[in-house]
């Protein structure tokens, strides 16, 4: 799906005031089937039975069925953040500094669709070449209409070209935030 353009304003990251406050994007859908649940159950050692056993889950979950992890359901931001395009022209790329709020609000079923929908919330530089981005995430959910996930999500995004900087000094740079 992707960017949106606000006001006919360019998405780059030196002319980034009017999207402040606004939508920048929704992603593509993206179904979450039992395979990926399994995967990321194994992954992080987490096999709770709501999520991986159909019968226990049909009988004992609140839910009625399986249901997504919530973490897996975070874990996609970053795949859900490429396909809506939320990183603006002049950035080389950025580094992850966290999450503020993070709220589970609804279960994502299995074999549902979630897609992300992105509202830019703050921009702050940070010297040459850096810039501080918050967002606020939401996490939908297809099927139900309900949003599953909602954080507000922390990047330091950077232009290497303008910040003149090593590997080492970024990664200095990405610890102070």
């Amino acid at each position: 799906m992707g960017r949106i353009l606000i006001d006919g304003a360019p998405y780059h990251i030196e002319h980034f005031q009017p999207y402040v406050g606004k939508v920048i994007g929704y992603s593509d859908w993206l179904k979450v089937d039992q395979k990926r649940i399994d995967e990321f159950g194994h992954a992080t050692i987490d096999m709770n039975r709501i999520h991986v056993d159909p019968e226990f889950a049909r009988k004992h979950s609140p839910f009625g069925g399986i249901v997504a992890h919530g973490f897996l359901t975070l874990s996609f931001l970053t795949y859900l953040s490429q396909s809506a395009e939320m990183v603006p022209e002049g950035v080389d790329y950025g580094i992850n500094l966290g999450f503020e709020r993070v709220r589970f609000l609804a279960p994502v079923p299995v074999d549902s669709s979630i897609r992300l929908k992105a509202t830019a919330l703050a921009f702050e530089p940070r010297g040459p070449g850096r810039w501080t981005f918050k967002s606020r995430c939401n996490i939908e959910v297809k099927e139900t209409e309900k949003i599953a996930l909602s954080a507000i999500w922390s990047v330091l995004f950077i232009n290497a070209a303008k910040a003149g900087m090593s590997s080492a000094e970024m990664a200095e740079a990405a610890e102070k935030g």
